[in-house]
Order: structure tokens, then sequence, then C-alpha cells
């Protein structure tokens, strides 16, 4: 029985990280009902994996980003552009394109996207 001892231990504990990591990943962000409502406003936000103001974009919204309505530009090679986003005339990244299909590139404070897409900020 002694000898069992030590994997009975590493079990428990590979089960309660594994259950801590889902538990954090399905949590939710500060600004969930603000991503969720950018989505639900038929904005659209264009990057790429590979921009680092997409991805300081992204952070601004933290774990909420994932609820955001990003479509990715770049192709896996990180030199081609996807279909939709040469059918839209995405130039540069990130660009918003707002409800009432006026667009902005570059990163912009939380406070703007929010009021162009007459979705409240939290406090």
């Amino acid at each position: 029985m002694k000898k069992y001892v030590p994997v009975i231990i590493i079990v428990v504990l590979l089960v309660g990280i594994g259950g801590a990591i889902a538990f954090t990943e399905k949590s939710p962000g500060k600004y969930d009902t603000l991503a969720q409502c950018i989505n639900d406003s038929g904005a659209k936000f264009y990057g790429a994996f590979w921009c680092p103001h997409c991805k300081a974009t992204k952070a601004l919204f933290g774990k909420s980003a994932r609820l955001l309505p990003y479509i990715e530009c770049s192709k896996p090679d990180g030199q081609s552009v996807t279909q939709i986003c040469i059918d839209t005339n995405i130039k540069s990244y990130p660009t918003w394109v707002f409800p009432d299909n006026s667009r902005a590139s570059g990163e912009l404070p939380l406070q703007e996207i929010a009021t162009r897409t007459n979705c409240p900020l939290p406090q």
C-alpha cells in the first residue's frame, strides 16, 4: 500500500491543477459584457496574429477578448492575406468596422470602441 501513496498524491495533484485551469479559463472576464455587446452590435475587429497592435487591443480586454468579433486576416505563413480581408479592403491592422460601416485603424481606447458600438463601458 505504501508504494501507491506517491502515485495517489500525484494523481490528486494533477486532477486539482486541471480543475483549477479549467475553472480559470471558464470564469468570467472583467469585460465579458462589453465584449459580448460589441460582438452583438455587428462590429468587426480585423487583425493578424503577428500584429503587436492587435495583441495590445486584445490585451485591453483580457480574458474577455475571446468574445470579441475578431477576424484573422493573416494566413498561417504570415505573408498572405485571407480572402475575407481582401474582400473587405482591410489595409492595416487592427481595423475596426463599426455597425454604421465607419472604420478606424490602430489601437483604440476601450471608451471609443464602446461609444462607437453603443455599448456601456463597465465601471
